[in-house]
């Protein structure tokens, strides 16, 4: 196994949506890695957990990385989130992501959760992708 691909993994998905002009058209630069302090923008993106597991074979050291990738509205109802959310996805599905270290077999939706979050107006919208990636160094 090799966890050595995720950073360069996660700064290829960063750079991909953050510039689709699409997205950009919707949450404008509200796309975080890390989400910053204060108060938040009323709309976002942001990356979220991952979990990794060893897809090595006999060509070499490789992972496959499950992550997620939240959008969250303050809005009362779905709509903005799930047009965020399909943007999301359509940047993401069969992205041609070029790594710094490895390369990048696969990438595909796998499942995704919207709920409301408490009892106020927030909205989540979970998006969770598979990435099968090999190592080679």
């Amino acid at each position: 196994m090799s966890y050595g691909v995720s950073a360069a993994l996660q700064r290829a998905i960063f750079a991909s949506l953050t510039s689709d002009a699409r997205l950009t058209e919707l949450v404008g630069a509200d796309i975080f890695d890390a989400l910053p302090s204060g108060p938040l923008p009323p709309l976002y993106v942001v990356l979220g957990a991952e979990d990794v597991r060893d897809a090595s074979d006999k060509t070499g050291a490789g992972a496959t990385h499950t992550f997620t990738v939240s959008v969250v509205t303050q809005s009362a109802g779905f709509a903005a989130a799930k047009e965020v959310a399909g943007a999301v996805s359509d940047n993401l599905i069969g992205a041609p992501l070029a790594l710094d270290r490895g390369v990048l077999i696969a990438l595909y939706f796998y499942k995704a959760k919207a709920a409301r979050v408490g009892t106020g107006t927030l909205r989540r919208i979970n998006l969770i992708f598979r990435a099968r990636v090999a190592d080679d160094t």
